[in-house]
């Protein structure tokens, strides 16, 4: 074995400057008071619109956008839910609960309340959504790299990219085009053909339950059971009162949100599908005007 003298090994390592190395037994290297903190790193999205003064990232002004506009839209649901189940279910009648209905209704069927209170807050929430969806799945991306991805795909193996799905988000992909098919039967159809729904209340929707009873009936038992469990479970989200872990108080928060949630469903569907409902056909010319307008329905074989 060849002999190796010390005094060069000594000479190498005096050629390397030597670094600090933090002792873990005291404090680390402090910086200096005086030395600004760097900033923050933000996304693509947060630089282009100008958000990135205060240091929050595009996740944050997308949460927010996607929480405050749900609350705009409880302005609104607020007083649909008391138009056609509390009402109803109090009056048994639906010709009395349409002259609270005609009352309430310019609030929230006029410009700009319509357009502040139901169509910018639901598209607000709905796109904010996707856009947090598609920020995280970009976050993963970055994260493992796309090298890995094409090296799973390889062998088979599964590389979660897009973040999980919870039950509230589900609710939300469902609920959207049970809600847009209902504004477009009750408020698009009659301004597309008549030129305004002032003729569209409770009447209209006894009528398309007389005429089409079983879809009328899947339709809206699935809107209103779904946009219950949506609502109440969204604001126990943006409250901070979802159950986490398995242990009792978090069973208690779930049953209590569940049992919150079937109560509204219930009311809702006590006044929506039991009074309103079950209100019957229209007569005259009230009648053959309905007609015409669910006949415009591509779903609706008259």
């Amino acid at each position: 074995m060849a002999h190796r003298d010390s005094t060069a090994s000594e000479i190498s390592l005096q050629l390397v400057d030597p670094a600090p190395v933090p002792d873990s037994r005291h404090s680390s290297v402090t910086v200096p008071s005086n030395q600004p903190p760097p900033p923050p790193a933000s996304s693509g999205w947060a630089s282009v619109l100008g958000l990135t003064g205060s240091g929050h990232s595009s996740v944050y002004y997308l949460t927010r956008l996607q929480k405050y506009s749900s609350y705009v839209f409880t302005v609104y649901a607020s007083i649909h839910f008391t138009n056609t189940s509390l009402i109803p279910l109090v009056t048994r009648s639906v010709p009395t609960s349409e002259q609270y209905l005609l009352l309430t209704r310019p609030i929230y069927q006029s410009f700009p309340l319509e357009p502040l209170l139901v169509t910018l807050p639901i598209a607000t929430h709905v796109l904010a959504g996707f856009a947090l969806r598609i920020h995280r799945r970009n976050s993963n991306l970055a994260r493992y790299g796309a090298a890995q991805v094409q090296v799973s795909k390889q062998f088979g193996e599964r590389l979660e990219v897009w973040p999980p799905v919870s039950w509230i988000s589900r609710a939300g992909y469902t609920l959207t085009p049970l809600v847009v098919g209902h504004a477009f039967t009750n408020r698009l159809l009659p301004w597309i053909y008549e030129g305004g729904s002032s003729s569209v209340g409770l009447g209209f929707v006894s009528h398309g339950f007389a005429r089409h009873p079983v879809i009328a009936w899947i339709g809206y038992a699935g809107l209103l059971s779904v946009a219950a469990g949506h609502f109440v479970w969204g604001a126990a989200k943006w409250g901070g009162w979802l159950p986490r872990g398995n242990d009792k108080k978090a069973r208690i928060r779930w049953w209590t949100i569940t049992a919150i949630s079937a109560t509204v469903a219930g009311l809702w569907m006590a006044g929506g599908l039991g009074v309103v409902g079950r209100g019957g056909m229209a007569d005259g010319w009230i009648r053959k005007g309905y007609d015409e307008l669910y006949s415009k329905i591509p779903l609706l074989d008259l």
